[in-house]
């Protein structure tokens, strides 16, 4: 094994990226179908989100000097910490202001690795809201309200985010259901 670091062209780290979510995908649907399978659906839905959202609420620290107003800043970090988030992504801004920040996912490499594996519509789109529960955890635990909601049958793009400011306090002060995102 050589000393020396490999660098990689913009072209082999988006795919090294795509093919890193495409390996997530697949772990998020082999862990649901066996829950599934034991459990049931409903419960093993239940079960997947409440691990994802851990996985935000650990994400979410490194956000939490934003808190629970600086919507505009949190935009800047969020978008900011998304490798190739463009490519990947495509987000669209809706809203970034002090009342709300919206943003719209044209694309997500997650989705589009369940589509390419051939699950089903529905089978997407629960598995949109698996995932998507880590959007909730990070934003919430980094002291914001969180109304986003995920992708469904007949949407276009993917997941829409819906951030708003959470209490002078610094928490934010109503855990949603319906967590958005990748």
């Amino acid at each position: 094994m050589s000393d020396t670091p490999t660098t990689y062209s913009a072209t082999q780290v988006h795919e090294l990226l795509r093919r890193s979510f495409a390996m997530r995908a697949q772990s998020y649907a082999h862990f649901l179908d066996v829950m599934s399978e034991h459990l049931g659906a409903a419960r093993a839905l239940e079960l997947g989100k409440q691990a994802t959202r851990r996985m935000g609420e650990q994400m979410g620290a490194g956000l939490a000097h934003l808190e629970p107003t600086d919507l505009v800043g949190l935009k800047d970090a969020f978008l900011g910490g998304i490798i190739e988030g463009d490519a990947l992504f495509a987000p669209q801004l809706v809203q970034a202001d002090e009342q709300a920040l919206r943003i719209h996912f044209q694309r997500c490499p997650l989705k589009e690795a369940w589509e390419a594996m051939g699950r089903t519509p529905e089978q997407v789109r629960t598995l949109c809201e698996l995932a998507g529960a880590i959007d909730g955890g990070l934003f919430e635990s980094a002291g914001f309200r969180f109304a986003g909601t995920t992708w469904a049958v007949g949407d276009s793009g993917c997941c829409r985010l819906c951030v708003l400011p959470g209490n002078p306090d610094g928490r934010a002060d109503a855990k949603s259901g319906n967590q958005a995102g990748a």
